[in-house]
């Protein structure tokens, strides 16, 4: 029979601190397999390897409702659909760090263009932006 795991373990075991697996038990993504005499929650090496996947989905910036769609199960269908909603999520926020990266390298080059007047006119230029509206 395997060896069932503490909840100290099973924090050890999947890098996170132990109030992190509390939480993700209140959240219903993760549940202790029972408790022992002494009544330790217990759990297997199953709930090591969920525990594993919920940070990985998280690393990938999926919120908790869509992991929890993603450990129920379900057809392909409703996997690609949380999937493809996340890409969709993942591409506008890369279309707005573009936009962010732009403005700041107009901004850095500005206060190198400025920095021998001895006044930087970064803030004035950020400013001048913001009132214009977004092509």
């Amino acid at each position: 029979m395997a060896r069932s795991l503490k909840i100290s373990e099973l924090a050890n075991a999947g890098e996170v601190p132990i109030s992190t697996v509390r939480y993700y038990e209140r959240e219903g993504i993760l549940k202790s397999a029972g408790r022992s005499a002494s009544n330790y929650r217990l759990y297997s090496q199953n709930d090591v390897e969920r525990l594993r996947f919920i940070r990985a989905a998280q690393a990938s910036g999926f919120a908790l409702d869509d992991i929890r769609s993603l450990l129920r199960p379900a057809p392909c269908g409703k996997v690609q659909e949380v999937i493809a909603h996340r890409l969709e999520v993942v591409e506008a926020r890369m279309r707005e760090l573009r936009h962010v990266r732009r403005v700041l390298r107009h901004s850095l080059d500005a206060c190198h263009e400025h920095e021998r007047t001895g006044r930087c006119r970064v803030v004035d230029d950020l400013t001048a932006r913001a009132k214009r509206p977004r092509a």
